[in-house]
């Protein structure tokens, strides 16, 4: 929190900065004082060691002190200037060598003057070098205190010198830093054991030690999270504060512990009990888990404040089986629910789904999307705005202003990472009262993730797969293999199987990618499987194409579909039992586990290829994941890891993420004390309205103020 006007002031009107730099600081997303003070080191350079040049050794990183006792250059091809110095401390030799900075010659002819340099020595047959050190000359002792500190080093951009830099950040903190006033109380910060915010900004720039670096970030990266995890908590206390259904459930708990009693199955009888009509409804057993988690969202829903659920599961865990649960027991209870899903396959498979489950007992399900004929969609908006259409599963033609319930009481959200937050507050607010909302995915979500994205969800997690699921085998492959590759799928479908064939997603461009599913299926169906009957699926298609070759797809028409990630998920054909996947190392680990996913659905062993010709050792960990493991939860972690939490949230979510400094991965301790730290602060001051919060109030509403801008623009 800042009080006075420097730190306001526009770049372009910094000491140091001048017109040339103004585009670059704007490139790197600064326009203010305040932004500069903000923009923190990406790493530091420990110069305080000094050792003796006997003593170093190839691929340190180091700086050494020394008398230049020889300096040569030396013309290169296409007029290149290659500079050589050496220095010697009397115990050794290092040689400086600068490509094509003729200009540095008049700065060090001066012999017999001691220079200090930094860089990373690298053994030659006779001697140690440095390649482009930062160099020196030593005037007198203040030149050698100057140099031997911890320098950060600054994320720049092409044009824009470390030095420029950490000069212009200088020139901030000596001017601006007086006008940051704390918004964290004195008694808070003793509390939570953090250091003042002027003294962590000071540290995290220019560190006297390690030590103080490391309590400066730990301030800072507490300060990012704490102000996030209030703002999901307070979301959260005002959702809680909303009117919503109370529904009557009979014992909430009861599911848990009991069977699938199956019998013959008809409309939902009078006086039958939920559990009953659960019981008729569903033609499986339900796990473990899943009573556990259906129990929870009863419990939730007979509450009179609006359900706030996410409930976790792996692909093929009964998500759907649990979400009808909670639909069946709105409906009992006089409700629509609509459920809104990111894709047309997927909204039109979980309306077949819910259709074999809900049609036998007498539910209405209705599918609306965007792309249905114009009659058909007609009667749905009239079915639902009558109250005729029970359950209304849709994509987000659900929230347009066209579509109307009669009675909404319960909305389920699946692949919640696929909507942004006002997309689903809108379905919300199609209801009189606040419905309850119960939130899916089947994309499993590290914990530092889940409090940073869904902080406002109570959390469910069905942790245990349906009885008598086989793990898929897994295995990578090169390019060179594609014969046996071959021969294997064709062994496979010999025997009856059926097989996904996945493309990569060369880029973010739809087009392209139905491009390279084109040439592949050219390919399989020319080439190699003349004989088969091969069906192509991708984004370009008209819904009516995907509906046809899906449909043959799922009757066994078709041997092997070609396809792009549009089957990623919501396709379950029980007969498929191959996945293989091209260029595997261009996607994510979880998206590589969501295709994976789309098999092992039925009584057969199934089997996922990744074909990749791995050149990382990224790549390489990656491939290694995927086959080591078929736990949706460790892979996530991985993904987390290895890509960050911006690439696996989506750009929807990405505002969320927008940290400065801290690290999800890194600093997972830090943002469950932020958590508990915010929540326990609310407790006892809701709305933040104590004088000593004051501070605290203001830098919250700056601070969603400056979202709500990022986000317009």
């Amino acid at each position: 929190m800042d009080t006075g006007q420097y730190l306001d002031t526009e770049v372009m009107y910094v000491k140091g900065v001048g017109p040339n730099r103004v585009p670059l600081l704007h490139k790197l997303g600064l326009r203010t004082a305040r932004d500069i003070l903000y923009h923190f080191p990406r790493r530091y350079e420990d110069r305080t060691q000094l050792p003796p040049m006997r003593e170093l050794c190839d691929g340190q990183t180091v700086t050494v002190r020394g008398e230049l006792i020889n300096l040569e250059t030396r013309s290169l091809r296409g007029g290149k200037v290659l500079l050589r110095a050496t220095l010697s401390d009397g115990t050794g030799r290092v040689t400086l060598v600068w490509f094509n900075q003729p200009w540095l010659r008049k700065k060090l002819e001066h012999y017999n003057r001691e220079v200090i340099a930094f860089g990373t020595i690298k053994q030659r047959e006779w001697s140690y070098e440095i390649s482009s050190p930062e160099i020196e000359i030593i005037e007198d002792e203040d030149d050698i205190a100057e140099f031997r500190r911890i320098v950060p080093v600054y994320p720049l951009t092409e044009g824009l010198g470390q030095k420029n830099a950490r000069s212009i950040v200088a020139e901030v903190i000596a001017k601006g830093l007086r006008e940051i006033d704390d918004p964290l109380p004195d008694d808070f910060r003793r509390a939570h054991r953090l250091q003042p915010l002027q003294w962590s900004l000071r540290q995290i720039h220019a560190p006297e030690d390690l030590d103080k670096q490391a309590a400066a970030r730990k301030r800072l990266v507490f300060e990012e999270f704490f102000f996030m995890q209030l703002q999901v908590q307070m979301r959260r206390n005002e959702v809680q504060r909303e009117l919503g259904v109370a529904f009557q459930i009979e014992d909430a708990g009861a599911l848990q512990g009991t069977g699938t009693l199956f019998a013959e199955q008809q409309a939902i009888r009078e006086g039958e009990t939920l559990l009953d009509s659960v019981h008729r409804m569903l033609p499986f057993t339900l796990t473990g888990a899943q009573q556990r988690v259906i129990s929870e969202i009863w419990r939730d829903m007979a509450r009179p404040v609006p359900m706030n659920r996410l409930v976790q599961g792996d692909v093929g865990s009964g998500k759907t089986a649990v979400a009808a649960c909670a639909m069946l027991a709105a409906i009992r209870n006089g409700y629509q629910s609509a459920m809104m899903v990111p894709t047309e396959i997927l909204a039109e498979q979980h309306a077949a789904n819910l259709h074999r489950l809900f049609d036998p007992i007498g539910v209405n399900v209705v599918l609306l999307t965007g792309k249905l004929p114009a009659a058909k969609r007609k009667k749905a908006l009239q079915q639902a705005a009558a109250g005729e259409a029970q359950i209304v599963v849709g994509t987000h033609a659900l929230i347009s202003d066209g579509v109307a319930f009669a009675k909404l009481g319960l909305c389920v959200i699946d692949e919640q990472h696929r909507f942004g937050v006002m997309q689903r507050l809108a379905i919300r607010q199609k209801s009189g009262v606040a419905p309850d909302v119960l939130v899916m995915t089947a994309t499993p979500i590290p914990r530092t993730l889940t409090m940073t994205l869904y902080g406002d969800l109570d959390l469910s997690v069905i942790d245990e797969m349906p009885a008598g699921r086989k793990p898929i085998k897994t295995y990578h492959k090169g390019p060179h293999e594609r014969t046996s590759i071959y021969s294997g799928l064709r062994k496979l479908i010999d025997e009856g199987r059926q097989a996904y064939y996945v493309t990569p997603m060369i880029e973010e461009n739809a087009k392209i990618e139905a491009q390279a599913a084109e040439e592949v299926f050219r390919l399989l169906s020319q080439e190699v499987y003349p004989d088969l009957k091969i069906g192509l699926l991708h984004g370009q298609m008209k819904l009516a194409e995907k509906d046809e070759v899906m449909g043959q797809f799922r009757r066994g028409d078709l041997h092997i579909l070609v396809s792009t990630v549009v089957i990623e998920v919501g396709v379950d054909v029980p007969n498929a039992s191959v996945m293989v996947i091209e260029d595997a190392s261009r996607f994510g680990l979880a998206q590589l586990h969501q295709l994976r996913g789309r098999v092992g659905r039925g009584d057969a062993q199934s089997y996922c290829i990744l074909i990749d010709n791995t050149q990382s050792l990224e790549a390489s960990e990656r491939m290694g994941i995927m086959v080591s493991t078929t736990d949706g939860f460790k892979i996530a972690e991985a993904d987390l890891r290895l890509r960050g939490p911006g690439e696996i949230a989506g750009t929807r979510q990405s505002g969320s993420l927008d940290f400065r400094l801290a690290d999800l991965v890194q600093d997972s301790h830090l943002l469950e004390q932020s958590r508990q730290a915010a929540i326990e602060l609310l407790e006892t001051d809701p709305d933040l309205s104590l004088p000593q919060h004051a501070k605290l109030l203001e830098c919250l509403s700056s601070n969603l103020r400056d979202r709500a801008l990022m986000t317009v623009s």
